[in-house]
């Protein structure tokens, strides 16, 4: 299995409609697109010392690497330019990519 992981931090004022929109609009949009399994939304629970808001993980299961590729071909820029236009200056984001052992 391979997961894509997305961290997010997002400031403290926006995080609880980052939350609804995540939960309501993009992680089902993710879902629907059939590349995944499974998901799961976690938020860190030691806050970084230099970060002004509140750091989340959302990880996506995909059975291989080139399913997860076609993902990020097809689909993952429509869906980060509707969050990013939806949180702008209200987030970081990074994405790593990881393999079950």
């Amino acid at each position: 299995m391979i997961v894509y992981n997305v961290t997010v931090n997002v400031e403290h004022e926006a995080t609880e409609e980052w939350i609804n929109f995540m939960k309501n609009e993009h992680i089902p949009e993710v879902m629907a697109t059939g590349c995944f399994s499974e998901y799961k939304l976690l938020r860190l629970t030691q806050e970084v010392a230099d970060h002004a808001g509140i750091t989340f993980a959302v990880q996506y299961w995909c059975e291989s690497l080139s399913i997860l590729n076609e993902y990020i071909a097809k689909y993952a820029p429509v869906l980060q330019e509707k969050h990013t236009k939806k949180f702008q200056n209200k987030f970081v984001a990074f994405r790593t990519i990881l393999e079950e052992i």
